[in-house]
């Protein structure tokens, strides 16, 4: 168990050695393993890449990421431009469907996502041809993922899918399927193999949450 201060130390070392983020300008608090970053940024991105360098250390519990986005004066843009140019990137996107309904909202530099996909990497796909954007500050992604199948229809899926993968031992795994949150219980014998159960749930359309309660067997 990491003290705070040994916590604080690793993150920004790991803030430091990430190169899409200038960590002098991050500051890193930590108190029971809660991570609370604030200071300011020039892009989106650079924001949301701290955040992710945070969540790869260990004994992170949770990133508070209060990080300001300052956009240099030759990256402003109006809301209008950017709502344009946040739809033509959708639109061109190949892994979101076409004639979907999906809806940009644009305000002081902060897009809004709002409409329905089948599948939860279509919901992020929206999202991360955005976020690079010049002119965003940030982003609200409030797209629901709305499956044609039913409950039944996704676990036999789930189940389909980890019978094909040659990594799994597919009847050790326990599918159970409540609205759109998927659990796996069971055992497996490595870290490699519960990851790969739980990307096989992702696959399948409507899933909006996996809880991987599998066990790990040494």
């Amino acid at each position: 168990m990491k003290s705070d201060m040994e916590l604080k130390k690793h993150v920004e070392e790991e803030l430091q050695w990430e190169p899409k983020v200038e960590a002098s300008h991050i500051g890193v608090i930590v108190n029971d393993g809660v991570v609370t970053l604030n200071g300011s940024v020039d892009n989106f991105p650079a924001k949301w890449e701290a955040e992710e360098a945070v969540l790869r250390v260990a004994g992170v519990k949770a990133v508070a990421n209060e990080i300001e986005v300052t956009l240099p004066g030759e990256n402003l843009r109006t809301d209008e431009d950017i709502a344009r140019l946040a739809w033509d990137v959708l639109e061109w996107n190949t892994t979101l469907p076409k004639n979907n309904d999906l809806q940009v909202a644009v305000e002081d530099g902060w897009i809004t996502l709002t409409g329905h996909v089948e599948w939860q990497y279509q919901k992020k796909a929206a999202e991360s041809v955005v976020r690079p954007l010049t002119g965003v500050k940030g982003i609200t992604n409030n797209i629901v993922v709305k499956p044609r199948e039913t409950q039944a229809a996704v676990k036999e899926n789930i189940h389909a899918a980890l019978d094909r993968n040659a990594a799994l031992k597919a009847k050790e795994i326990r599918v159970t399927v409540d609205g759109s949150t998927v659990t796996l219980e069971g055992t497996v014998s490595s870290w490699a193999e519960k990851q790969a159960a739980e990307s096989a749930a992702w696959l399948a359309p409507g899933v909006t949450r996996v809880n991987n309660n599998l066990v790990v067997n040494d």
